[in-house]
C-alpha cells in the first residue's frame, strides 16, 4: 500500500511511570499508553482481564423473548433449523448454535444457503423445504435483518422465526420475527455495537443458559475463529472471546480443526489471531465461495478423525483451487483496465467471473489503484458484485445513496455486496462516481506510527516477545507498527521466487533483519548504502533453533531530513523533534565543524544539510544550531534564524543544560 504521509503518535515517546513500576519493559508500557492504558489495573484488565468483562445478554434488544421461545421448543420436543451464512462469521455461527441445540437433545436441521445457486439470506424456497421437514422454528445467524419478505412467508407458511444478525439495519423496515436480535438495530441498548454474526449467537446461547462463563468455555474457539475472520474490532468481550479462542484452539479437542492444522503444516506454531487470519479462515472460506459449504460445517462438527482427516484435505484442495480461480479473475481484471489511471471508483462486469472469489480480486484492485472497487458477475440479465472500499470510503452508505439502480445491497462500510439488473449498470455506475466526487476520501491513506524507536535497544529479544500479551490482534487492536528514522539501508534481497525482500538495516549502531512481502526491488526502488524511514511490526523468527528479532515492514521510504530541519529551524515543532535532543558530544561535533567551516553556518537549508558533522543526523544539527544561539555563542545578521550566523568571538563557556529549548526537548521525552 502506498501512503501520502507517516503520522508518529503524539505519545510516541511516552511510558507511563505506573507501568514501568510495575516491571512491564517499555516497549510494552509504551504501547499500552498508546491504546490509553496507563495504570496497573487498567493493563491488568486489558491484557488478563476474566470472564467479568461479559456483557449481560439480556441487554440485547428481544433477547428475552428469543429465550422463552426456545425454552418453548426444548420443553415441546421441536424441530429446529439454524439458517446461516456461507462465510466463515456464518458458517461458524452455524456449527456453534447447531452443536448446542443437539447438546440439549433437539433435532436440528443447519442449512446453509448455496452460495452461487442461492445467494445470500433467507429464501422462500428454503424455508418451504424446511417446513416440509418438520422444521417449526427457524433461527437464522449472520443473516435475516432485511428479510422482510421471507419473515412473511415463514409466518404464513406456520413457521416461527427468530433473527440474530449484526448487520447494518439504518433506514429500512425489520423483518416481522418472534424475535429480532441485531445490537445495530434502533432501541438496542446492549453497548458491544460490533460483536460479528457468531458472537450474537454466542450470546444468545449465553442467555438460553444463564452461565456466561461456561458457555464462552466451550465454544469460544469457534467463536473466536468468526469473530477474526469477520474483521470485528477486537477489544471488550470480543478481545476476551477470541483470547479464550485462540487457547482452545492450541489444545483443541475438535478433531476437524485438529485435522486442518496440520493439513495447513500450522500444527506446531504458535496459535495467533493470524492463524485463523492467513490459515484457517481462507481454507473455510474456500468452501463457501466454491458452492461446496457442507464440508466447512461438516468439519467443525465432526467427531470422527478419519472423516476430519478427508474433509481437510477436501477443504485445502478446495482453497488451492480458489486461488488459481483468483489468478484467472485477477489477470482478466487487470487486462480490462489496460493500464488505465482511473480517477473515480472502478466497475468492472463480466459474465466468465466466478461469483464466489470475486471479491478478493476487487480487494487488490482497491489496492493497486487506491479507489473503491466493484465486480460484478453477470448472468442473463442479472448481476451480484462484490465491493470493497479504500482510504475509508463508506461503501455501505455510497450504496445506499444509489439504491435506486440496485435490486437489493447489504454488509458493511468497508465491504458489501449488491444486486443489479445489466441495464442499469450505466447508470450506477455514474451515480457512484459522483457520490464517490462528493465524498471523496484522501487522496492516498495516512500511514499511523504508534511509536518511533529512538533507542535500537528497545527492540530487545524479551521487548518484542512481551508484545505477545497484546494479542489477539486485529480490527481494534491492531498489530504496532513502528518506525525508524535515517537508517542505513545495508543490503537488499529477493526471497520466495523474487515475490518478497530480505532487508539489513543499521541503527546507532544495531543491525536488524526485516522482511518485506509482497514487493520486489523495483518496487521498492532503494539500494545499500540509502538512508531510509521505515516502519514495521517487530516480531520473533525462529529459524533453525535459533531465534531473533525480526522486522516485519509495513512501508519504507528515502530519508529526507529537509522537511523536519526546515520546521525546526522555524517553528520548532517539540513533538517531532524531541527524538532529536542533542547531548553534549552532539554539540562538541557541532563546534568543531563550525570551526572548521570558519565560524559561519550555511545560508539556506540545503547548505546546512551539507554542513551536518558526519555520523549526526542534521536534524540533530539543527537543533544544536538554535541552541548555541539561543545561548548567545552564534550570531545571526537577522533574529531569529541562523542562516549565516557566525560564532561569536571570545564568548565564556556556558552550561548546554541553560538553553531553555533543550530543557523544552528533554521535557517531552520523559
Amino acid at each position: 500500500m502506498n501512503y501520502s504521509k507517516w503520522k508518529i503518535s503524539e505519545r510516541s515517546h511516552e511510558i507511563p511511570a505506573a507501568l514501568l513500576a510495575e516491571g512491564y519493559p517499555p516497549l510494552l508500557a509504551a504501547m499500552l499508553n498508546i491504546r490509553g492504558i496507563t495504570t496497573a489495573e487498567e493493563a491488568r484488565r486489558f491484557l488478563h482481564g476474566g470472564a467479568d468483562i461479559l456483557i449481560d445478554p439480556m441487554r440485547m434488544k428481544d433477547m428475552d423473548k428469543a429465550v422463552r421461545r426456545i425454552k418453548a421448543a426444548f420443553t415441546a420436543g421441536e424441530t429446529i433449523a439454524v439458517y446461516g451464512d456461507y462465510d466463515v462469521d456464518g458458517i461458524t455461527a452455524t456449527c456453534l448454535l447447531t452443536d448446542w441445540l443437539r447438546s440439549r437433545g433437539i433435532d436440528c436441521c443447519p442449512y446453509i444457503p448455496d452460495r452461487i445457486e442461492e445467494g445470500y439470506g433467507l429464501n422462500n424456497t428454503a424455508i418451504d423445504s424446511l417446513k416440509r421437514k418438520g422444521v417449526s422454528l427457524i433461527i437464522s445467524v449472520d443473516c435475516g435483518i432485511t428479510a422482510v419478505d421471507e419473515a412473511k412467508h415463514a409466518r404464513d407458511v406456520g413457521v416461527d422465526l427468530i433473527i440474530t444478525d449484526h448487520h447494518e439495519c439504518r433506514e429500512q423496515a425489520l423483518p416481522e420475527a418472534i424475535a429480532v436480535i441485531d445490537p445495530k438495530q434502533d432501541g438496542c441498548d446492549y453497548p458491544n455495537k460490533d460483536l460479528a454474526g457468531v458472537g450474537v449467537a454466542l450470546k444468545l446461547v449465553c442467555a438460553v443458559e444463564g452461565n456466561d462463563a461456561e458457555v464462552v468455555r466451550q465454544y469460544a474457539d469457534l467463536a473466536a475463529i468468526g469473530t477474526v475472520a469477520d474483521v470485528v474490532p477486537l477489544t471488550g468481550e470480543n478481545r476476551y472471546i477470541v483470547r479464550m479462542g485462540l487457547g482452545m484452539i492450541g489444545q483443541t479437542s475438535r478433531p476437524g480443526i485438529a485435522a486442518l492444522l496440520r493439513e495447513s503444516g500450522a500444527a506446531d506454531k504458535k496459535i495467533s489471531s493470524s492463524t485463523i487470519g492467513f490459515t484457517i479462515a481462507p481454507r473455510l472460506n474456500a468452501a463457501g465461495r466454491l458452492g461446496c459449504v457442507p464440508v466447512a460445517s461438516r468439519l467443525l462438527m465432526t467427531d470422527d478423525e478419519t472423516e476430519a482427516n478427508r474433509l481437510a484435505s477436501q477443504l485445502c484442495e478446495l482453497n488451492r483451487r480458489r486461488q488459481l480461480l483468483e489468478t484467472e479473475i485477477w489477470d482478466d481484471a487487470s487486462g480490462m483496465m489496460d493500464g488505465k489511471s482511473p480517477d473515480a471508483p472502478i466497475v468492472l462486469a463480466s459474465e466468465k467471473w466466478h461469483q464466489g472469489v470475486i471479491g478478493i480480486a476487487a480487494s487488490k484492485l482497491a489496492e493497486q489503484y487506491s479507489l473503491p472497487t466493484v465486480m460484478i458477475c453477470l448472468d442473463g440479465e442479472k448481476g451480484k458484485g462484490s465491493c470493497r472500499s479504500y482510504g475509508g470510503f463508506n461503501l455501505f452508505e455510497a450504496l445506499s445513496a444509489c439504491s435506486d439502480y440496485l435490486e437489493g445491497f447489504g454488509g458493511h462500510a468497508l465491504a458489501a455486496g449488491l444486486n443489479i439488473k445489466r441495464d442499469k449498470l450505466r447508470e450506477f455506475c455514474r451515480a457512484f462516481g459522483e457520490y464517490y466526487r462528493q465524498n471523496k476520501p484522501e487522496e492516498l491513506p495516512t500511514l499511523n506510527c504508534d511509536i518511533e524507536i529512538i533507542d535500537p535497544k528497545m527492540l530487545s529479544m524479551d521487548g518484542v516477545e512481551a508484545l505477545s500479551l497484546l494479542e489477539p490482534f486485529g480490527s481494534g487492536n491492531p498489530k504496532p507498527i513502528m518506525c525508524i528514522s535515517g537508517a542505513k539501508l545495508d543490503r537488499v534481497a529477493t526471497i520466495g521466487g523474487g515475490k518478497h525482500l530480505r532487508l539489513n538495516i543499521r541503527f546507532k549502531g544495531c543491525g536488524f533483519e526485516c522482511v518485506f512481502f509482497s514487493h520486489t526491488e523495483a518496487e521498492l526502488g532503494l539500494g545499500a548504502g540509502d538512508c531510509v524511514d521505515i516502519a514495521f511490526t517487530p516480531q520473533i523468527n525462529e529459524f533453525r533453533f535459533r531465534s531473533s528479532v525480526q522486522l516485519q515492514v509495513t512501508a519504507v521510504r528515502r530519508h529526507d531530513p529537509r522537511p523536519l530541519c526546515a520546521r525546526i529551524l522555524k517553528e520548532m515543532p517539540i513533538m517531532e523533534a524531541a527524538p532529536y535532543c542533542p547531548d553534549r558530544s552532539a554539540f562538541v561535533k557541532v563546534w568543531r565543524r563550525l570551526q572548521s567551516a570558519g565560524g559561519t553556518v550555511a545560508s539556506d537549508i540545503d547548505g546546512v544539510i551539507r554542513q551536518c558533522p558526519h555520523g549526526l543526523e542534521p536534524e540533530r544539527f539543527c537543533i544544536c544550531l538554535l541552541a548555541l544561539s539561543e545561548l548567545g555563542l552564534l550570531h545571526a545578521a537577522v533574529p531569529g534564524s541562523v542562516f549565516g550566523a557566525r560564532i561569536v568571538s571570545g564568548t565564556r563557556k556556558v552550561n548546554l543544560e541553560d538553553s531553555k529549548l533543550i530543557k523544552r526537548l528533554k521535557a517531552r521525552r520523559l
